[in-house]
């Protein structure tokens, strides 16, 4: 079987962190001596500046497709949240590499994020900066430094990110996290920058795009540089200062670490025993599934809306066919998510535990044992009284895990110690 160890090559390469220090320092200080003693065009480093966070932005969704830790996303999210308590995940041959099913889904949602912060931070530094009819010359002028910047970041990324092994230490979501504090110090030291310049140059009431922009291109790269410097070194130690928010009272949000990339243990003592949701609480539940999720109904909304538009026109056979849609895509939807999220799980009792299981893969999903709840019940709420079935509430110290409808919950409830709170008492 081929080895996942990355090769010893790449190990040796990442070791040490002041050869790591050194060239964070000559990265920040090369364009102040290139601007100061050899005259090069401010807007052009602001430029590159901008150049290279859509660069790191880019790497950073390779990270985060690739992060070996599960990403840590709500449970009570439509389709998203079900998905994500699978676990899923597809090995890269010989590497040692996984894309996991939850990184697939924080992508979507990071990507544009990501583009949006990029045009932000460009408006408000290459927009003020580079004045008009410039734009191809300077974008010329930093070709080859962006493509050397690609160039590094990736190298940075194959030695650092993969040759370490840091990226199981990841998920997509703290992969991607540095990214959005690059892009807040570069967002930040600019809008200082701007403001303290314009607040200098600028007549009352006169708006920021008339900042000269020689009055401002030192100032916003001395500003930028030194904030993105800061970073830099924050992002280097960051090991030690995630050591320091857990040694001290201050919780800095630094230590955080992602969920375990173990696969959870379904195990059990014999004899054990199967509940499944009976169908007509899988058909019920589905139905009413859209009451606890307006998402959906802004879905239908906006269907039946556009066929209303249609109904102006008098084309009836697309009104027809957009009202029907507005009736079945979020009862599919809904039907969809209940499926995931109950009724192709089994939950299987055992002498010590209780385990959810995925019935299509197979995969367990989540494993209670008796002394890891703090507070078990059970609930007869209206849909259980007309089906005839009981929902089993177990709370634990941080969360909290709902079966519902469930004909006979008793093999649930003698796996714990606790006897139940019962509506009857």
């Amino acid at each position: 079987m081929p080895s996942s160890r990355p090769p010893d090559g790449l190990c040796a390469l990442a070791r040490g962190r002041r050869p790591r220090v050194l060239s964070v320092a000559l990265a920040n200080l090369l364009p102040l001596v290139g601007v100061v003693s050899l005259g090069w065009n401010a807007a052009a480093l602001m430029t590159l500046y901008w150049f290279e966070l859509g660069i790191a932005s880019g790497w950073a969704l390779v990270r985060a497709l690739f992060a070996g830790r599960p990403s840590e996303i709500e449970r009570d999210g439509l389709l998203i949240g079900p998905l994500a308590q699978r676990r899923a995940a597809l090995s890269i041959p010989w590497t040692g590499v996984q894309v996991r099913l939850s990184s697939l889904l924080v992508l979507p949602v990071a990507a544009p994020i990501l583009a949006v912060v990029w045009l932000v931070v460009g408006t408000l530094t290459v927009g003020v900066v580079v004045e008009e009819g410039t734009v191809s010359t300077v974008v010329d002028t930093v070709a080859l430094a962006t493509l050397a910047l690609f160039i590094g970041e990736g190298v940075t990324t194959l030695v650092e990110y993969f040759g370490r092994g840091e990226h199981r230490d990841h998920s997509a979501q703290t992969a991607i996290q540095g990214v959005f504090a690059q892009g807040a110090a570069i967002f930040f030291g600019a809008l200082f920058t701007v403001t303290i310049v314009g607040a200098g140059t600028l007549e009352e009431d006169t708006p920021i795009s008339a900042i000269d922009p020689d009055a401002i291109g030192i100032p916003l790269l001395l500003g930028i540089v030194a904030v993105k410097f800061a970073f830099d070194l924050a992002s280097l130690y960051g090991d030690r200062l995630a050591a320091f928010d857990e040694s001290s009272s201050l919780d800095l949000g630094l230590s955080y670490d992602p969920p375990a990339a173990e696969p959870v243990d379904g195990s059990l003592a014999k004899p054990t025993e199967t509940v499944r949701q009976p169908r007509r609480a899988r058909l019920a539940g589905a139905l009413t599934t859209p009451l606890g999720h307006p998402g959906l109904w802004y879905i239908g909304g906006g269907l039946a809306l556009l066929g209303l538009l249609f109904a102006f026109g008098g084309d009836w056979g697309t009104v027809a066919l957009l009202l029907a849609a507005a009736v079945a895509v979020p009862l599919a939807l809904a039907a969809l998510d209940h499926e995931l999220r109950h009724g192709l799980v089994e939950y299987r009792a055992g002498d010590g535990a209780l385990v959810a299981r995925d019935r299509l893969s197979g995969a367990t999903m989540w494993r209670v044992e008796p002394w890891d709840e703090t507070d078990l019940r059970v609930e007869r709420r209206r849909l259980d009284r007309r089906l005839g079935t009981e929902t089993v509430v177990i709370e634990l110290r941080d969360d909290e895990y709902r079966i519902p409808g469930l004909d006979d919950p008793e093999p649930v409830l003698d796996v714990f110690d606790r006897r139940p709170d019962r509506p009857d008492g």
